[in-house]
Parts: structure tokens; C-alpha cells; sequence
């Protein structure tokens, strides 16, 4: 069975061409073309301003090609490349020193940056932004504190941006186009964009890699496409193309605008042309004369052409290739090689001879013209675009599927700005750490919740059409939350002994004027300050209730009142050297203070005329006996001392009443030394010579006795 032949229209802004290929695998047959000419202004840099002419020219070119085909239903089409409006935009974000740790976050700053692309281009055409198709987009760098970085993950700083190029197609060129080829009887098959036809028969992927530009100088305008590191990387357009030398030529030799358009081409193709101006005389004209009669319309054109080269590629391509019915305008090549600095066989014309899946065939047109046309039949049967319509939040959008879409493409389209919908941070708290004041911010709100089909989806997820997107809010951060120990970090400590005790020499944190453990939670508004001890001075003074050691009065402290036991002089020693009070304590140093006069508790007891003892009065055996019984506890640190314990300037003494028990028989023992010799294992115990027992409490002035049987 015989294939169906692919009919493409290239409509431009003087013609209107027609193209029949026949698909062989890989490769492609012309079977036949058609070229009509607008017959009013009905095209207006690529965009048609009048459907209803454009359609008759298009119904016109359909029923020639019919002649050879048979009836024709379906139509593949080109939107202009110079319709395509390329934008630069960015966005920012705040990091405050907490790193992005997943590629989503990067993702939605820079659909932010696409959406601010897209309300920039609305702004520029005065419409509202759902009118426009965002085709692609481009990461042109990513920064942190304004500084390039190859990628924003891990990366700490206090903002983060993201710069794009983002490509753009207005919706009404592609509705124009349907409308006119429906008012023709015909219904679109495929579509694609101009350059990216050209690119597609000139330019294989292959190639893509090399940075080259593809200009499509037509009539009104000129079409320019980059590739770069295999993609297109931009489109561009010049308001200026082949008409601007047949102006030239016109208004140089008196001819009106149809002949000298038929005049340039003769004298392109032959070399000459002999014409008659509109009064009447005739001449003829060289291809040298007409050169440096339009010179300067042609500098013009080339000036055009290589500074918006240069500002879309930002420097000078590897070569550039022409195409279209005003590349062949005469000197052109070598005037844009001069002003691109390129070498003149950097840039050259290309004709369909160039198109490797063309099978070359007698009836070939000849000329750059043709390459568009037969690109859009190829590519649009390669590399249709399609419409799909999904639903972003319950709100039905219609997208152009230049490429692969995704949900991120969809929220762009929808208006939907995602940075809005992240939760907010949590509120910073500030404090003041040893007088420097230092914010900390809150925690990174989440991201938004992504619904595709009511399953968890992120913004590269494939959709297809009748998909439904849902996309909530994420929920706002919360304040730091931190304790002494998380903000301060780990603080090392020296281990010192003062008197033989060990003593560690800790950071103590003071916060508003309080003493603070390292657990502490830190609020807001919080006076943080760290002290650490150095000296033996600032060490001594860490030491509750210690005094610096003086030559003028020895003091301790009973039950936390001061006790001046009269003049001291004090020596202060490490590692058994005297040393001053500024000497910087080292790890295991041994710290001690000594008097040259040695104090004991006994100076305190009697200092502070305290009664130690409760006595009782009896008699043993007719031997007066004294018995005590401790009336109060002297301690330091928690260790009872004797009246004979040596004491140092500035010793923690607690003084505690003890209870008092009743004395019985049995404590006169510890008081007197029994005459065993004559013991028989029979005794009785008297008290007031009357029999008595161990346990029997006894009073002053009673007689104790002991007598053996």
C-alpha cells in the first residue's frame, strides 16, 4: 500500500509554500510544490494579521498540489521562529548559612526564576501571561553571595540564585494558524517551530554540540537559532531582511517594488539585468554596478544580523549557515564573515542539496528558500507538538507540548508562583553572646505538597493529558530551638588541684546575669556571657566564699559567717614554686595557699567561745570520774575535724548542734582501767549501792561500783 504523502506549509511573510514528500524509512522523496505569493499585506513579521487572505493563499496552494495527489485533509506547519520572545530572569533566596540539601528546593527556585521570565514578557506585550507558552528553559548559572558555584547543593551562605534563560511562544500565533488552515479546509497534523526545522535537516544532534548559528533571512525579517553544547540554546529575530535590498534597489534605479525584486533575483542568477525605470528609460544593470549601488542597505543587513548573533550568543559562533531567499543577496556572506571576525568559509548559504534525507531527485527546487518548507515536513512528522489539556488546582490549562512536559512546566503555565508557597521560615531569635549581638534564624519552611493523580509527585514528574495537579501550601517553620551547649559547641576543661583537692577549670555560662548549666534552652532577647577561669586570681574567685590570699587577716567562714582569727601571712604556690595571683594555670598544676602561723579548730572554738561537751560527775569504785559527750560537730567538706585540725584562710566551716543521748552504766568503761586480775567471770554492777544493770541511765553525783564475787 502506497504511503500517505506529508504535506507542510511554509507560511511566510511574502509566500506561502507547499511541499509533498513521500516517507522511504529514513530518507524522504519530493513529489511536488507549490509557491504563492500574498496578495495584500496579510503577514506581518511571521504573525498573520489577516486570516481570511491568508486562508484563500493557502486554499490556493492546497488545490495545486491536489492536481497530483489527490484530495488533501492534513497539513503539518511551522510557527515563526521570530515569534519566540527569549528572556533572562533570576530568582533569589534566602539561606541564612543553612545549606539546600535536595535537588527539589533548586528545582522550584528555578521554576521562580521561569515564572518571573513570564511576567516580564507579559509585561513587555501589555497581555497577561497565560498567553504565552513557555518552550523551554536554560540554567545559566547558580551563585551563592553572588559568587558563581557549580551547584547550589550543600552549599552555605546567605542567599542563594539561580539565572535563567527561558524561551517563550505567544498563543495567539498558534491559534491564528489553526484558524486559517481551518477556514481552508484543512486540520492541523503537526507542528513544530521554523528554525527548529531548519536545524533539524542542516544541523544533525550530532552536531548540536558546536556552537553555530542558523540564519533564515527571508523577506520582512531575519530568523536566527543557536546550538550550543547540544541544544538550541536561543532564538532571536532582525526586523530587516531581503526586502531591504530591493528597497534599496527600487529607490537606486527608479523601479517599482514588484521589478525590483524580479531585478535583484535576475541579476543574483545571471549576473545582469536590463530593465526600464517608471520614466521610461531603459538600462542595464551589472551585478559589480548593483553591489556598490546597495552597498550600504547590505552593510546594514550584516550589522543587523551579527550584533543580535552576538547578543544572543554573547560572543562569536564557530560558523554560520544561511538560508532563505535574502541570504543570496549579493556580498552578503562576506560582509557578515567581516563582521562576525570569522573566516568567509565560516559562513555559507545552504541549499536543500545540503539535506542528507532528501533523495535527490530532477524536480528539485533549486535555492535556499526551500530548506524551511521541506525541514517543517520532516521535523513535524519527526518531532510533532501537540496540545494537552490538565488541571492545576481545579483550573482546566491547554498546553503546547514542545517538549517532554512536566508538573513544573504546568505550574509555570497555571501562574502558579512555588517560592509563595513554601511555608515561611520560623521567627529568628537574637541574643547577645559576650556583647556581640548574633541572630538565629529559624527553621526553612517546608516545601509544598505536590499531588499528581492524588499520588506524592515532585515538579519533574512526567504528566499526560487529563492529568490533575494539586499543589498545597507547606507548613511555616519554627523557631530555633537550642541549648547553651548546641550554640557554644564543646568548650575543653583543664584539671588543676587547689589544697590537694582536684578542681576542673570549667567555662561557666552567665545568661542575663544568672549562672546557667549547658542544658539551658536559649530564648529570645537572651545576655549571654562565657567566663572562663585562667588565672589564679580569676580561678579564687570562681570558688564561692574563697577570698584572695592577703598578709593581713586569716578568716574562715563557720556555718557561712565570717571568723577573723587575727593577721595571716599567706603563701601562694604551683607545683611548689611561689607564683602571683596572674599566673595562667596549666593542666595537673598544684595549687596551694599556706600561712606562715599554723591555725587549728581550736583557735575557732575558742575564738567563738563555743562549749563542746555536756560532762556528768560520778564516782567509779570510789574514783571521781568526768564523762563528755559531744555537743556540736565541726566539718569541712563534709569531714568532722579535731580541735588539733590545721585550717587555711578562707576554709568553709559548718558547725552542727548533735542530739544529746542519755549516758548509762555501761559508757563509764570507756573512762577507767578494771583490775581483771582477780576477775572470775561473777561480778554485780551497784549504783547507789544498790544492784543494778549496764543499761541503768545514771544522773551527776551517782555511785558506780563494780564488785566481784
Amino acid at each position: 500500500m502506497k504511503n500517505e504523502p506529508i504535506f507542510a506549509l511554509d507560511i511566510g511573510t511574502r509566500s506561502v509554500t507547499g511541499i509533498l514528500l513521500e516517507e522511504h524509512g529514513s530518507n524522504y522523496t519530493l513529489i511536488d510544490y507549490c509557491v504563492q505569493e500574498h496578495k495584500v499585506r496579510s503577514m506581518l513579521d511571521g504573525q498573520i494579521h489577516n486570516v481570511v487572505e491568508v486562508a484563500e493563499i493557502i486554499r490556493e496552494v492546497k488545490e495545486a498540489l491536489e492536481k497530483s495527489s489527490g484530495t488533501l485533509h492534513k497539513v503539518c506547519v511551522a510557527a515563526a521562529g521570530r515569534s519566540l520572545k527569549t528572556v533572562v530572569s533570576q530568582a533569589t533566596i534566602e539561606l541564612n548559612q543553612k545549606p539546600i540539601s535536595d535537588f527539589e528546593t533548586i528545582k522550584h527556585l528555578e521554576l521562580s526564576a521561569v515564572h518571573t521570565a513570564q511576567l516580564k514578557v507579559a509585561s513587555e506585550s501589555s497581555s497577561d501571561f497565560s498567553n504565552y507558552y513557555c518552550v523551554g528553559y536554560s540554567v545559566l548559572y547558580y551563585k551563592i553571595d553572588e559568587e558563581n558555584i557549580g551547584s547550589l547543593i550543600d552549599q552555605s551562605g546567605q542567599t542563594a540564585t539561580v539565572e535563567v534563560i527561558a524561551t517563550f511562544l505567544p498563543k495567539v500565533v498558534v491559534e491564528s494558524l489553526i484558524s486559517a488552515l481551518n477556514r481552508a479546509g484543512l486540520e492541523m497534523e503537526a507542528l513544530t517551530l521554523e528554525p527548529i526545522a531548519a536545524i533539524q535537516v542542516l544541523i544533525p544532534e550530532s552536531m548540536r554540540r558546536l556552537n553555530v548559528a542558523l540564519v533564515d533571512i527571508g523577506a520582512g525579517t531575519s530568523d536566527i537559532a543557536i546550538t550550543n553544547s547540544g541544544t538550541i540554546s536561543a532564538y532571536g529575530m532582525v526586523p530587516i531582511a531581503g526586502d531591504e535590498i530591493t528597497e534599496a534597489v527600487s529607490d537606486q534605479y527608479l523601479l517599482d517594488f514588484p521589478l525590483a525584486e524580479e531585478t535583484k533575483r535576475t541579476i543574483v542568477n545571471t549576473g545582469k539585468a536590463i530593465v526600464a525605470d517608471i520614466l521610461g528609460f531603459e538600462s542595464t544593470i551589472t551585478y559589480e554596478d548593483l553591489v556598490q549601488r546597495v552597498d550600504d542597505s547590505i552593510n546594514k543587513l550584516a550589522s543587523s544580523i551579527s550584533e543580535e548573533i552576538l547578543r544572543l550568543n554573547g560572543a562569536q559562533p564557530k560558523a554560520v549557515m544561511l538560508i532563505g531567499g535574502g541570504s543570496q543577496t549579493p556580498e552578503f556572506t562576506k560582509r557578515l564573515a567581516n563582521k562576525l571576525q570569522l573566516p568567509e568559509n565560516r559562513v555559507a548559504i545552504r541549499d536543500i542539496q545540503a539535506i542528507q534525507s532528501l533523495d535527490k531527485t530532477e524536480n528539485l527546487p533549486q535555492g535556499p528558500d526551500f530548506v524551511t518548507p521541506i525541514g517543517i515536513a520532516i521535523a513535524a512528522k519527526q518531532n510533532p507538538v501537540h496540545y494537552i489539556s490538565v488541571k492545576v488546582n481545579q483550573k482546566v490549562i491547554r498546553m503546547f507540548e514542545m517538549k517532554q512536559l512536566t508538573i513544573g512546566d504546568c505550574l509555570v503555565h497555571a501562574g502558579i508562583e512555588i517560592n509563595k508557597l513554601y511555608g515561611k521560615p520560623g521567627l529568628a531569635k537574637v541574643i547577645t553572646l559576650n556583647g556581640k549581638q548574633i541572630t538565629l534564624p529559624g527553621n526553612f519552611g517546608k516545601a509544598p505538597t505536590l499531588l499528581l493523580n492524588q499520588e506524592q509527585a515532585t515538579v519533574d514528574t512526567i504528566i499526560q493529558n487529563g492529568d490533575e495537579i494539586v499543589i498545597k501550601k507547606g507548613m511555616d517553620g519554627e523557631q530555633p530551638t537550642l541549648t547553651l551547649e548546641e550554640l557554644i559547641g564543646e568548650v575543653p576543661t583543664i584539671l588543676i588541684h587547689f589544697n590537694g583537692k582536684p578542681y576542673e577549670l570549667k567555662t561557666q555560662y552567665y545568661v542575663n546575669n544568672s549562672l546557667q548549666q549547658k542544658e539551658y534552652m536559649v530564648c529570645d532577647r537572651d545576655e549571654i556571657v562565657l567566663t572562663t577561669p585562667k588565672t589564679i586570681k580569676e580561678f579564687l574567685s570562681s570558688i564561692s566564699g574563697i577570698k584572695l590570699p592577703t598578709n593581713e587577716e586569716f578568716i574562715v567562714f563557720v556555718n557561712n559567717k565570717p571568723v577573723n582569727l587575727g593577721l595571716a601571712e599567706s603563701t601562694l604556690t604551683v607545683n611548689g614554686k611561689a607564683t602571683s595571683l596572674e599566673y595562667k594555670l596549666r593542666a595537673n598544676d598544684d595549687l596551694r595557699i599556706t600561712t606562715d602561723n599554723t591555725v587549728t579548730v581550736k583557735e575557732v572554738i575558742e575564738k567563738l567561745q563555743i562549749d563542746l561537751y555536756t560532762e556528768l560527775h560520778v564516782s567509779f569504785n570510789h574514783e571521781k570520774i568526768t564523762m563528755k559527750q559531744p555537743k556540736v560537730a565541726i566539718k569541712r567538706n563534709n569531714v568532722i575535724l579535731t580541735e588539733d585540725t590545721i585550717l587555711y584562710p578562707n576554709d568553709r566551716l559548718s558547725l552542727e548542734e548533735k542530739k544529746q543521748e542519755m549516758f548509762i552504766f555501761q559508757d563509764v568503761f570507756r573512762y577507767v582501767d578494771i583490775d581483771l586480775t582477780q576477775a572470775n567471770g561473777k561480778f554485780t554492777l551497784t549504783k547507789n549501792d544498790l544492784p543494778t544493770t549496764f543499761y541503768e541511765p545514771i544522773e551527776a553525783g551517782d555511785r558506780l561500783a563494780i564488785i566481784w564475787n
